[in-house]
């Protein structure tokens, strides 16, 4: 099979999907919270973190499943066309209902069907990647991802203006959209690599926890870590617009827009600094930039983050605080980009979505106890919002130390591919 930008361009519809559905949950959920449903923030803190939890217990599991799963239409591929059309179905009737129990069973539905095609669509990356372009593949993919944070941020927050349905309107036809475009242009493997035992999650996650060269072990704690500044940062951040920035839950949505503009505009460079020198390195800048800026918005008052820097088409205004958050998006693109590739040539092709499903189960551990511990620093500390700004930085401090220790994971050169990959060749197209 050759690998093919053009088609790598076409799978990153499937991510382009999940981070519009997520985009527009994480930004207008917590405001229907509290303001439908006059919840206090530790509980929207956990209600928020119910995606995280599905995650956890659905997509690792997942993973391995799709590793041994075998149809006519590839391992990979039934996971994404059962669990899309539901996710968007779910997804839409959300804003509309008004009555608490109907909208945890719509939100319950949208979470259970979005961890069950995640993995899947992810690990088709380096299933049709050979190793030496999986950081500029991820790149890619993660440009995608962007282009839909984006179109969630600004279009959503724009729609909103109009209708608070309008915006998971939107995100439902455009995860079908994906999903069909992924289906009909993908094509998965035709032969796997042969192994006498089927990969399995558990087991896999036992090898790596007793392994004494430690580098898988240290780099999902890394991700953990990473993940768990960063998204309980993502879980509050329009509320923290609106009550510690004075900013209208609209105007701190488009803030997030202008730090995943940054992320989509530095998605496919921070590939290529990883591929060229190295994925480790890549990472380790990421971090400590990323804990640059959150301590910078922690020290800097209100009054001067939100003073106007300039305007620009789309984006709008531009306070100090938006150039912050997009120091802070090429930061986490350095970071983001490159630990899956890192993660994926850890194992061999065999496991590649068991893998794949493990870095998930760290990623999304994370995201479950983040936004819980600062929803309850906010409540202990009299709702101040400014607060996760200070304790972000200091896991980022923990991810920095576990990274250090990280021996393994950069490109395996083509020769060293085990078979199955090996015989890829690759081509631009």
């Amino acid at each position: 099979m050759k690998f093919s930008y053009g088609k790598i361009f076409l799978l990153g519809f499937g991510f382009f999907g999940v981070s519009v559905i997520w985009g527009i949950y994480n930004a207008f959920v917590p405001i229907f919270l509290a303001d439908k449903f006059d919840l206090a923030p530790a509980v929207i803190g956990f209600f928020m973190t119910l995606d995280n939890i599905a995650a956890l217990l659905i997509q690792p599991p997942v993973g391995a499943w799709s590793d041994r799963l075998r149809t006519p239409i590839g391992r990979r591929m039934p996971f994404i066309l059962i669990g899309a059309p539901i996710g968007a179905v779910a997804f839409g009737l959300i804003p509309i209902v008004s009555v608490l129990p109907l909208f945890v069973a719509c939100t319950t539905t949208l979470l259970l069907s979005m961890a069950l095609w995640r993995t899947p669509v992810v690990a088709l990356m380096p299933d049709i990647t050979p190793s030496p372009k999986r950081s500029q593949a991820n790149g890619i993919i993660n440009f995608m991802g962007g282009v839909g944070a984006i179109i969630s941020f600004l279009g959503g927050s724009a729609l909103y203006r109009l209708n608070h349905n309008f915006p998971f309107w939107m995100g439902s036809a455009l995860v079908i959209l994906a999903a069909i475009l992924v289906f009909v242009f993908i094509r998965e493997p035709k032969e796997y690599e042969k192994s006498e035992e089927q990969p399995k999650m558990l087991a896999s996650l036992m090898e790596i926890v007793h392994d004494e060269e430690r580098s898988a072990f240290r780099i999902f704690m890394a991700i953990f870590f990473w993940f768990l500044g960063y998204s309980a940062i993502e879980a509050f951040f329009t509320l923290y617009a609106r009550n510690h920035l004075g900013l209208n839950e609209a105007d701190g949505t488009r803030l997030l827009g202008q730090l995943s503009l940054i992320f989509v505009l530095f998605a496919l460079p921070s590939g290529a600094v990883g591929g060229k020198f190295g994925r480790k390195i890549t990472i380790i800048i990421g971090i400590v930039l990323m804990s640059a800026v959150m301590i910078t918005m922690f020290f800097t008052p209100p009054s001067v983050l939100t003073i106007s820097l300039a305007k620009a088409p789309i984006l709008g205004d531009i306070p100090v605080i938006g150039a912050l958050l997009m120091v802070a998006g090429g930061a986490w693109a350095l970071i983001n980009i490159n630990s899956l590739p890192m993660v994926v040539d850890m194992t061999d092709a065999v496991k590649l979505g068991t893998y794949t499903g493990l870095y998930y189960l760290f990623s999304t551990l994370s995201a479950i106890v983040g936004p819980n511990i600062n929803g309850l620093i906010i409540q202990l500390t009299g709702r101040n919002y400014n607060s996760m700004m200070i304790v972000a930085p200091f896991f980022m401090f923990v991810a920095l130390i576990m990274m250090l220790g990280v021996k393994r994971g950069e490109a395996v050169p083509v020769m060293d591919i085990p078979v199955g990959l090996a015989e890829q060749s690759i081509s631009i197209e």
